[in-house]
């Protein structure tokens, strides 16, 4: 299916009065797409696999500011670290040492999310409201252990569900913790929920942020 460019005209209108930033989620879509959606105007691109972000990133406009979006493992942070604009998955204080530690390797400050778990569903990754707190009784408030990463808010995917409902008072409780930990922790700026189904019920709970694929690059591939 080709890149729906209406669609996505449609979409980009919408954002911008509401100023809420697209990332375009990419993953399994050929440079082509990518490129096509780039000479609309796209700069954000968001990728859920390691080596297929850093295949495109070598192939592509180095102006494109790359999202890592899916769950990264520790092990893999060194091959994104040189170039990732931000990392919406960060699910532990592992993950977050490893990546500050990369950083450093690679003289940048990576921006970051927090992932938090607002979902039902079990397979979901993210820390819950106790490890966020616990987070930020560490030196991650001073940064005198964190001088090469920067968490700049909050991302959450809500349950896989047609119950409007329930999305609405996921989404509502991670914007609580959002402003929770703005007031009291950190100067957040950006929330990131939403996805092509529920993003405009995100929009209206506080997303400043939401990655959409399957309205602008129609039903992903299989991964092989």
């Amino acid at each position: 299916m080709p890149v729906n460019s209406e669609e996505y005209k449609k979409i980009t209108g919408e954002l911008k009065d509401k100023k809420v930033t697209l990332v375009a989620v990419s993953k399994t879509k050929p440079v082509e797409d990518i490129l096509e959606l780039y000479h609309l105007g796209q700069r954000d691109f968001g990728e859920n696999y390691v080596q297929e972000l850093v295949d495109k990133y070598e192939q592509l406009p180095k102006d494109i500011r790359w999202h890592f979006i899916g769950h990264l493992q520790s092990n893999k942070v060194k091959l994104i670290a040189p170039f990732v604009s931000l990392i919406h998955s960060v699910d532990s204080e592992k993950l977050l040492k490893e990546i500050n530690k990369q950083g450093a390797k690679n003289n940048r400050i990576i921006d970051c999310l927090l992932q938090v778990h607002i979902a039902k569903e079990e397979t979901k990754f993210g820390l819950d409201e106790e490890e966020l707190k616990e987070l930020f009784t560490t030196d991650l408030v001073n940064g005198t252990d964190y001088k090469n990463v920067s968490v700049k808010g909050l991302m959450g995917m809500a349950s896989f569900t047609d119950n409007a409902e329930i999305v609405r008072k996921e989404f509502k409780s991670l914007k609580i913790l959002f402003d929770q930990f703005t007031i009291h922790h950190s100067p957040f700026t950006i929330l990131s929920m939403g996805m092509s189904s529920d993003y405009k019920i995100a929009i209206e709970e506080g997303s400043n942020m939401v990655r959409i694929g399957s309205l602008l690059f129609g039903e992903r591939a299989a991964k092989k």
